[in-house]
């Protein structure tokens, strides 16, 4: 199992502990590498999932996770009592996060372990190896001085640091539009056009050209949505690769329970195929209905849709919604342990996956085809199904021909993958690299042990296949990060520093200030595959350095620039806004709103999606509304059924660049971002109420 705890300090991580640990062969138990001296120094300690608690000498007491300083070649002897009744160990580390020396895992509660050995300035750190990310100190030689990392951008970390990502490169924000939108979700411009599409959460599709929005929607489809709670609303959009020639586009939407669903759900998810006229303006009526899937909760709806390289139709489902991957429409699976659940099932329900279609061709009754290459074709399974075990996955898109996800987490860790076929994921076995398990402790406390594949009889005894990028929500009680909105790697030399990086968002800091906290991260490609190491962006031209806004998904253009999907307060209209990544040192433009003519949607889309809360819990849909009708084409939409059992990136020069990866649109969904779905991770954007997603069950 792998996990960075700090990405500034990029040869600390748990892989290292655990290669290391191998290279060191036995474990040290109360006795040390050093010989025995007469009178070492003492130091106490107390050891909990929350961190070393400093007990003596009087410097640490109270402290967590205190600095021990030392002095070279002086004997010291460790003691440390397990608090909380788990697994702990405590181990020294060099500062390559090598293994000096290590006692064995102690789980007995109120028992204590004592570890001896000389100073010597090769130790930097000491930690409990299975909790790595929450129990690790610092160690400190001589008068005042502390053991520094450098970190990947080059600066240096002092160890009583609160922040848990490295700094990475400056750049600055140029905002294009902002007073029109409420939430938008998705980004894209069709390959070979210049024009700009924004979705905006609560139905309503808008067109950016020459330099402004226009006021006009190019599409309104809020008379098909249910009412908005939860992470429900228009989620998705993406063109299709030949849009110039065809005119078809696809937006994923909530939509009220259809006929003959369970009345204890709480709306569809739609995946619909759309036409625009001659003269550029989508038709609502033009709408031919892909995939109607019934969905148990508000929340946990994924939403993103995108065209990859290979011309498939790539879709992302949550898994249903609520807590654990437990609960009404939350099916059995193989873990028993976990109570069942959707992301670990590939044959009631297409929950929990990513799915791959096939539009421009029909399969039997199916609207689609499914392609043929699919990994359960001919097998137990969904052919749908592309890849599974996913709880939220929010944002997805291609960049250099992979397909990069976020998955938003339940407690504990935030996540993004590189989806593969016929791979899973590991939710809700594992959240990100750690053991998960349901219950109130969630993934606050997650077990020592979980598997790390599937029984034999199961699908072959499939691996889990662990994240690239995972970090905490919290770290030395600051907050880290909510939801994780994914993005791009960056292929422009405009940013040389971001130049191969991937380049992506979190919704927020768990912790909130006055000024919206989301933030822009990049990830550096590890080269033995481990976890990539991530820097936080500073923004140059804000007050906070911070986007300013909560970040809602990520775009990218024709040209390979990134976009950045905001919004100042969930609860508010009109307080969404568009920025670019521009170079720190670029002039910032002016935004403006086009007037338009053509178009019978009003200006300013009045919210005939309304949300409600009961004690702060938005409630599922309750009003209707007109249903989708399909046209008269045939087959007609397919609908997922529960079971009965409850339970490229672009390259540098703008001039060379006009597509989007593989040829087809860039956007957000199809690259990659987060939203209600990274709500989840967010825990549920909603209008009239944020229930995000930081310290949330569901």
């Amino acid at each position: 199992m792998t996990t960075n705890y700090r990405t500034d300090r990029p040869a600390t991580t748990r892989r290292r502990f655990l290669r290391a640990s191998a290279a060191a062969g036995t474990l040290v138990g109360t006795s040390g590498l050093a010989g025995a001296q007469s009178q070492p120094k003492a130091i106490r300690l107390g050891g909990e999932i929350a961190g070393w608690q400093g007990r003596a000498p009087e410097s640490i007491t109270g402290e967590s996770n205190p600095t021990l300083e030392l002095d070279a070649g002086v004997d010291y002897r460790v003691t440390w009592k397990n608090l909380d009744g788990r697994g702990h160990n405590l181990a020294l580390l060099d500062d390559a996060g090598e293994v000096l020396q290590r006692t064995e895992v102690m789980s007995e509660q109120g028992a204590t372990q004592t570890i001896e050995f000389t100073a010597s300035e090769t130790m930097a750190e000491y930690v409990c190896e299975p909790h790595i990310t929450s129990m690790h100190g610092s160690v400190s030689f001589g008068e005042g001085t502390t053991t520094q990392t450098t970190t990947e951008s080059g600066g240096e970390s002092a160890d009583d640091s609160t922040s848990y990502f490295g700094d990475g490169p400056t750049v600055a924000i140029e905002t294009l539009t902002e007073g029109t939108l409420t939430a938008p979700l998705d980004y894209g411009v069709p390959a070979g056009s210049s024009r700009t599409f924004i979705a905006d959460r609560l139905g309503q599709v808008y067109v950016y050209e020459s330099g402004g929005l226009n006021e006009e929607p190019f599409i309104d489809v809020s008379g098909k949505l249910t009412e908005i709670t939860g992470e429900m609303g228009l989620l998705g959009m993406v063109f299709h690769p030949n849009y110039t020639e065809n005119r078809k586009f696809y937006l994923r939407y909530s939509a009220p329970l259809r006929d003959g669903m369970p009345d204890e759900y709480s709306h569809t998810e739609v995946l619909a195929e759309f036409t625009a006229s001659d003269d550029g303006k989508g038709q609502v009526d033009s709408e031919r209905l892909l995939l109607e899937v019934p969905s148990p909760r508000d929340t946990h709806n994924a939403g993103a849709i995108v065209f990859g390289p290979d011309g498939l139709l790539y879709v992302a489902m949550g898994d249903g919604g609520g807590a654990h991957d437990t609960g009404t429409g939350h099916v059995s699976d193989w873990y028993e342990r976990n109570e069942g659940g959707n992301g670990q099932d590939v044959t009631e329900n297409l929950l929990g996956s990513i799915l791959r279609i096939d539009v421009d061709s029909r399969e039997g009754d199916k609207p689609y085809g499914i392609p043929d290459d699919n990994p359960l074709v001919g097998k137990a399974g969904l052919d749908e199904q592309f890849a599974w075990g996913f709880r939220n996955p929010w944002r997805m898109g291609f960049s250099n021909g992979k397909l990069f996800a976020s998955d938003v987490g339940q407690n504990g860790f935030e996540e993004i993958d590189i989806v593969e076929k016929d791979k899973n994921y590991g939710w809700n076995v594992r959240e990100g690299t750690h053991c998960f398990k349901p219950g109130p402790e969630g993934s606050r406390n997650p077990p020592e042990e979980c598997p790390s594949k599937l029984p034999p009889d199961v699908r072959g005894g499939e691996r889990l296949i662990p994240p690239i990028i995972e970090y905490p929500h919290t770290y030395k009680g600051e907050g880290v990060g909510s939801a994780a909105i994914g993005g791009y790697i960056y292929g422009r030399d405009d940013i040389p520093a971001l130049n191969g990086k991937y380049v992506f968002g979190d919704f927020r800091k768990t912790q909130e200030t006055e000024t919206p906290t989301g933030s822009l991260l990049a990830a550096t490609p590890s080269e033995d595959g481990g976890l990539w190491d991530v820097a936080e962006l500073t923004v140059a031209n804000t007050d906070s350095g911070f986007v300013g806004g909560y970040i809602l998904a990520m775009g990218r253009d024709n040209q390979g620039r990134l976009y950045v999907l905001t919004t100042a307060n969930p609860g508010s209209e009109a307080t969404g806004a568009v920025h670019r990544i521009v170079p720190p040192s670029q002039p910032q433009r002016t935004t403006g709103t086009n007037a338009s003519t053509t178009g019978n949607a009003t200006a300013t889309p009045t919210a005939n999606t309304t949300a409600t809360a009961t004690n702060g819990t938005a409630t599922s849909a309750t009003t209707t509304r007109p249903t989708a009708n399909a046209t008269a084409t045939e087959p007609t939409s397919v609908t997922a059924t529960p079971s009965a059992t409850d339970g490229t990136a672009p390259t540098a020069t703008e001039e060379s660049q006009t597509t989007g990866e593989g040829g087809v649109s860039a956007g957000t969904s199809g690259e990659s971002g987060p939203g209600f779905g990274v709500l989840a991770a967010l825990s549920g954007l909603t209008i009239g109420a944020a229930r995000l997603l930081s310290g949330r069950e569901d």
